[in-house]
């Protein structure tokens, strides 16, 4: 049967270092992501998929299931000491993928995560943690972070306002109180490869998503797969050995402070879409930019980004909003602002793109903020934001004068040894 894929130049080689490869799908959509998982079974039989099933999660219990081409390999029932997700990651999830490179060896692995757990979560953790005393990535090569998306869902779950205990949704925590919204587009942002799956509704077409996807995630390969016609074996080309995953990419929000691209400015619309872009190197005065946050985003399905306020001018504060809920937070110090050890744990990444911003008065601090909607209007989103930034006159206060300004964001984003407040915006 022909297939929606088109030939890719990268291959299939098995890896020489000895090292199991892991391709990891993500998606909200656990129906779309098992049919994925599935035509990597139907085209490498020894493929391992590893699945956890969260369903019980507070009550500390969840099901691991590992299969192969040939049927179930594990089918087993786990007591984790502690009811969140971070936990299970370190106590089951590598352990398993450790174990299972270790025991059969020549096998490649797809972990399919479940439908709320957000593919940084899981690089994260890999990151930084130890499987019996040595890095995780000793033994496994994670090759990719896939996330696939179900075409006929994907705009009603991006402008859901709902949150997942509203929905009646399991939870990754006691504590987790993220909207839907903010889980799709977290998902879509940290992949690598996007995975379209499926026809979309009768108010939409395949070629919006597609522009949709490429702002909000412009770095992921675009992969449209049309049931039924499903190649399996174009499928595996596409997604598997292609070494896209870089561990050393930060997270969405940290690229603006990190010298990545955060996103594509395209004014025109494109299938109704448009990516608008603010860059500034003046600070916001806090109590205007307070004013005009519903407004700015109003019309918006999605915006990131960093800024920074005058009256707190250390602190580089994270911008998100998605489902018609802003969240604003610390990504923690400017580093013209920095102590001599934040400098020195810093990336060499950051360090390199705040030397070559560098700017004699306002060092690596400034805003970087992009908007993604339909039928977006960049000409006003620019002035409402350029209208909050600091005047002359009020440059001319200095720093000293700027913490004394109004601020309805005080308390908000602490840093380390303060405490936070609840914030108003």
């Amino acid at each position: 049967m022909s297939s929606p894929l088109a030939p890719d130049h990268l291959g299939t080689a098995a890896r020489t270092d000895g090292r199991a490869s892991v391709t990891v799908l993500a998606g909200f959509w656990p129906a779309a992501s098992y049919a994925v998982a599935r035509a990597l079974l139907a085209d490498d039989p020894s493929l391992l998929l590893v699945r956890h099933e969260l369903t019980d999660l507070r009550a500390r219990v969840l099901r691991r299931i590992v299969r192969d081409g040939a049927g179930i390999v594990e089918d087993e029932t786990i007591a984790l000491a502690h009811g969140c997700l971070s936990h299970t990651l370190r106590e089951d999830v590598l352990p398993t993928l450790t174990r299972l490179a270790r025991t059969r060896p020549g096998r490649d692995l797809v972990l399919l995560l479940p439908e709320t757990v957000e593919p940084e979560a899981v690089a994260e953790v890999c990151a930084h943690h130890l499987v019996d005393g040595a890095p995780v990535t000793d033994r496994l090569h994670f090759d990719s972070y896939a996330t696939v998306v179900d075409a006929e869902h994907l705009l009603d779950g991006l402008a859901s306002p709902d949150a997942l205990t509203t929905l009646g949704i399991q939870a990754a925590a006691d504590d987790d109180h993220r909207a839907l919204a903010d889980v799709i587009a977290r998902q879509i942002e940290y992949a690598d490869t996007l995975v379209l799956w499926g026809t979309p509704g009768d108010s939409t077409d395949s070629g919006q998503l597609s522009v949709l996807l490429h702002r909000l995630a412009p770095w992921a390969v675009q992969l449209p797969v049309t049931e039924p016609y499903v190649d399996a074996g174009a499928l595996t080309r596409r997604l598997r050995h292609t070494d896209r995953h870089r561990p050393e990419t930060p997270g969405v929000l940290a690229r603006g402070i990190e010298g990545y691209l955060l996103g594509v400015p395209e004014p025109q619309p494109d299938h109704g879409v448009v990516s608008a872009v603010f860059r500034a190197r003046r600070p916001f005065h806090p109590g205007r930019l307070h004013e005009v946050l519903t407004a700015v985003n109003a019309p918006v399905l999605r915006s990131r980004g960093v800024c920074w306020l005058a009256s707190q001018p250390e602190i580089a504060v994270g911008w998100e909003f998605a489902g018609g809920g802003l969240t604003l937070g610390t990504l923690g110090r400017w580093l013209v602002d920095a102590p001599d050890e934040d400098w020195a744990a810093a990336s060499d990444q950051r360090r390199l793109a705040a030397a070559l911003d560098w700017d004699p008065y306002y060092g690596d601090r400034h805003n970087y903020l992009v908007f993604v909607g339909f039928d977006l209007d960049p000409v006003d989103i620019h002035r409402t934001l350029a209208r909050c930034l600091l005047t002359d006159a009020e440059l001319a206060d200095g720093e000293t004068g700027w913490r004394n300004y109004p601020d309805p964001f005080a308390g908000c984003f602490p840093t380390p040894g303060s405490t936070p407040s609840t914030p108003d915006a």
